[in-house]
């Protein structure tokens, strides 16, 4: 597996990370919990070096799981974990009063089984407490060895500029894919001019990239696409222009449509490290041979082309979840 460096804090990892709430919540009943082990130790073995978990995730029950997971080999990884929810549920909404992220962290470095969180991000922006709070009081975590870097998550560009001048970002984390380019306007930008890493979480819009949901595909009430707009059975059939762009070239190559959604997202910045998550090995052995497909000039000149020109459809999240997004 190829590495990346994360920012310029000396975050290496690998070029795919592993995003590991799939496992334990948001996509219908939980994995087996031997299973979920097994594939979270298979990734490592893989060459994968980034898990992404965080408390909200069950909530708790997928930091337990990622800690059972890579306790024996926890000095070859890098665990990324979150705070930020009241009492590590979102619908509680939001709390990143210092007394609490302090909280969250002793919680959290007990359930991965670990002395240290190597990127510790806030979930979410939280504007009733000042940013510069947040990022000092995760600096005086970092000076006491709790904590190794700083990470944001779906967080504009001046809330990005505000923390960092507190204490350097390591990273910030946002969806990003083919079907959701808005980053590149201002984020992207910005993180190059601070050296920042980035980590696109969703790269496979939760799973629509691959080309095996369709408008014929049911979602269980427990998996969270069930209520997200652009999932309504209207807009899976209007946004297949996308999966058939990265079919088409994916043909070329003898690849996939996720390999090339992937590759893609690898091509846009030496600093970008996409997070896929996923519950089967072949899943993740696709996933992870992306790294290795070399798209050509003219497939990126295509791929880049063709979808500005395509119209996506639906809103990404619910608007009580939109409400939370930082701009």
């Amino acid at each position: 597996m190829q590495t990346r460096s994360l920012g310029s804090e000396g975050l290496r990892v690998s070029a795919i990370g592993l995003g590991a709430m799939g496992l334990s919540h948001g996509y219908g009943p939980p994995s087996d919990r031997r299973a979920a082990i097994a594939l979270l130790r298979t990734a490592a073995e893989r060459g994968v070096t980034l898990f992404d978990t965080a408390e909200a995730y069950g909530p708790f029950t997928n930091e337990d799981l990622l800690g059972e997971a890579l306790a024996p080999i926890r000095d070859q990884v890098a665990i990324a974990t979150k705070f930020g929810f009241r009492n590590g549920i979102a619908a509680e909404g939001l709390d990143s009063r210092p007394e609490h992220i302090r909280e969250v962290v002793e919680a959290s470095l007990g359930r991965l089984r670990t002395d240290r969180i190597d990127l510790l991000y806030q979930h979410r922006v939280d504007p009733a407490v000042p940013i510069e709070e947040v990022a000092g009081t995760v600096r005086d975590l970092i000076e006491e060895g709790k904590v190794l870097h700083f990470g944001l998550s779906e967080a504009g560009v001046r809330t990005l500029r505000r923390a960092h001048a507190v204490y350097p970002v390591t990273a910030l984390q946002s969806e990003y894919s083919i079907w959701w380019r808005e980053p590149e306007e201002e984020i992207l930008p910005a993180l190059e001019e601070l050296g920042i890493g980035f980590v696109p979480f969703s790269p496979l819009g939760r799973g629509y990239l691959t080309g095996t949901i369709d408008e014929t595909t049911t979602f269980s009430s427990d998996d969270f696409r069930h209520n997200v707009p652009r999932f309504t059975e209207d807009n899976r059939r209007a946004n297949r222009a996308l999966v058939d762009l990265l079919s088409r070239i994916a043909g070329k190559s003898g690849a996939t449509p996720a390999q090339v959604a992937l590759a893609w997202l690898l091509s846009r910045r030496p600093w970008i490290v996409p997070i896929p998550g996923t519950t089967r090995v072949h899943r993740l052995d696709e996933n992870l041979a992306a790294a290795d497909l070399a798209l050509t000039a003219e497939d990126l000149a295509e791929i880049d082309r063709a979808s500005r020109e395509i119209e996506v459809h639906g809103a990404r999240y619910t608007a009580n979840v939109q409400r939370m997004i930082d701009r």
